[in-house]
């Protein structure tokens, strides 16, 4: 074996199969080594170098003295009503994040954070507000799923993962594509496509990048038919308007037949509620093959949103399913314990100092 070039410690939960593979090379091993270190550690759990047999005893001395796996640790766990999960994970620097896992009949879903904080300020979320400090490492993607699985044990199964909690991933390119090869790859995880699924708020340079590097489920948060009230909701708009960011849609359904985008849509009262909305939205979804998951606002301290009425939600549900737009609307689920959809906060030491005043309903307030 070759001497390494690098003598830091390297933790190998930072690496994907392609990655481990270069890593392996470096040192002057087969790739293919790469493939027996993942079926180690995310098919058998065995951490132990010394109890990979079938690597060389020189390359297991090194990997002890050179490498190590580390999670984040988790330091709350709360259980809803509903049995959903939520569990606080500190990291090495000390902040927490926090991961949700959502049990249903016949399925087991992992929302994933991918951002300490978030920088992108979308007004009706909780997360955003606190502020941003730093990307997760692909380790510390990864590792939620590996803590949420053992935590859970054999008698759930995380089926599906969706990169829906703290954090704007695209905004985190390379680590979280990383990661989701992890939860792809045959000889990790070894979730379907269709069962991984990345949010974004829209960052349309890198939903092209996507398009062209890995083949996972799209969900765009949407919350708007207009330039003018997106800039409002969703700030990043101002970026990248509605126009670039259809442009982007279509082209990612253009990977695959029958592929479709997912739209999420908060439901906020007087805000984007209306007949008008509802027109609106069928218009711009005719545009590319899409479904649409209406999300009924959680609403969160200092925020003076609400949510629209469950008689308005069935009739703006009922007028876009009519349209041939295929409509949901997401169950809440884990309320009780903050884990709703925009409500996961951890604590953030904010490195953004980011002051903005934003305009909710007519008054100023600072975030």
């Amino acid at each position: 074996m070759q001497e390494p070039v690098k003598s830091k410690k390297f933790n190998l939960l930072d690496y994907d199969r392609k990655g481990l593979a270069a890593f392996f090379v470096n040192l002057g091993e087969k790739p293919f080594r790469a493939t027996q270190l993942l079926k180690w550690i995310y098919q058998e759990g065995i951490e132990d170098f010394d109890l990979m047999t079938n690597l060389s005893k020189s390359l297991r001395t090194y990997l002890n003295e050179n490498c190590y796996f580390a999670t984040p640790k988790i330091v709350v766990e709360q259980i809803a009503s509903d049995g959903t999960c939520k569990w606080a994970l500190e990291t090495a620097c000390g902040n927490q994040i926090e991961t949700v896992f959502i049990p249903e009949e016949g399925r087991g879903t992992l929302c994933v954070s991918s951002q300490i904080g978030c920088a992108l300020a979308c007004t009706f979320c909780s997360t955003a507000q606190q502020g941003f400090n730093r990307n997760l490492t692909t380790a510390e993607i990864i590792g939620q799923v590996i803590v949420a699985q053992r935590r859970l044990g054999v008698s759930k199964k995380i089926t599906n993962v969706v990169m829906m909690g703290m954090g704007e991933p695209l905004l985190n390119f390379d680590n979280v594509v990383a990661a989701m090869n992890l939860m792809m790859d045959d000889f990790a995880f070894g979730l379907s496509k269709r069962r991984v699924t990345i949010s974004t708020s829209g960052v349309v340079p890198a939903m092209y990048r996507l398009t062209e590097v890995c083949d996972v489920s799209l969900a765009v948060s949407l919350h708007a038919v207009t330039d003018e009230l997106r800039n409002e909701l969703v700030p990043i708009n101002k970026k990248y308007p509605l126009k670039e960011l259809m442009e982007a849609c279509r082209d990612n359904a253009k990977i695959a037949p029958r592929r479709t985008v997912t739209f999420e849509y908060v439901m906020l009262d007087g805000i984007n509620d209306t007949m008008d909305d509802a027109r609106g939205l069928i218009k711009l979804l005719k545009t590319v093959p899409a479904k649409l998951n209406l999300i009924p606002f959680n609403p969160f301290p200092n925020n003076a949103y609400r949510c629209s009425s469950r008689e308005v939600i069935t009739r703006f549900k009922t007028v876009l399913n009519d349209a041939g737009i295929v409509t949901t609307v997401r169950k809440t689920r884990g309320e009780d314990i903050d884990a709703a959809c925009g409500q996961l906060v951890g604590q953030v030491e904010d490195k953004s100092r980011r002051h903005l005043k934003i305009k909710v309903m007519g008054s100023e307030r600072a975030a």
